[in-house]
């Protein structure tokens, strides 16, 4: 991979990777009710999970939707039914007595899970596999997994760090409740085309 095509895939990365969507909400939403060093494994699990799944689509992945496209609409229905869950769970992290919040973090995991239902994440995945491994060789494929995966944490790292600061702003916990709330709302907007689309 030459020098240029690699600084335009870390520019895709990063642009990608730091604009909304369903994953920069959540660690948003993460960073207001459970700080930031909570919040790591969550970070982290989206960071490989994603490079993860970019390598999996780039091998070989992308032909089953291609071969077999009623699997796009189970992915489709099973994302939309995850994702609906986490609203709920953002939603209902607010603190009810205004020191702690219910609930958890996600977990590495689970994160790294989420990658396969979020649009978002699939939408990044196959773009820098089109445009940066069109002929789907694995030493391409691991250049785009491994370009994605410095470049995804500190992105999303920015959104953890943004609720951490909101976070002092939220003490109240009528506050914090309309934000989780309004968080919660933002995730389920996310679905609009992915629901539309399909």
């Amino acid at each position: 991979m030459t020098i240029d095509l690699l600084l335009a895939l870390a520019a895709y990365a990063f642009v990608t990777s730091v604009t909304p969507g369903p994953n920069n909400i959540m660690l948003l939403a993460s960073g207001v009710n459970f700080g930031f060093r909570r919040t790591l494994p969550h970070m982290l699990g989206i960071a490989l999970g994603h490079a993860f799944m970019v390598f999996v689509v780039g091998v070989g992945l992308v032909g089953v939707f291609i071969t077999y496209p009623p699997a796009r609409a189970g992915l489709t229905v099973v994302s939309v039914l995850y994702m609906l869950w986490l609203a709920w769970k953002i939603a209902h992290a607010a603190p009810p007595d205004g020191n702690t919040a219910k609930g958890t973090p996600l977990t590495f995991l689970q994160a790294a899970a989420f990658q396969w239902v979020n649009p978002k994440a699939w939408i990044m995945s196959l773009g820098a596999i089109t445009l940066y491994a069109p002929g789907q060789e694995w030493v391409a494929v691991a250049w785009v997994a491994g370009v994605f995966m410095l470049v995804n944490l500190p992105s999303v790292s920015i959104w953890a760090l943004a609720g951490v600061g909101l976070r002092r702003l939220l003490q109240r916990p009528e506050l914090l409740r309309a934000f989780n709330y309004t968080m919660a709302a933002l995730l389920i907007l996310a679905l609009y085309p992915v629901i539309f689309a399909s």
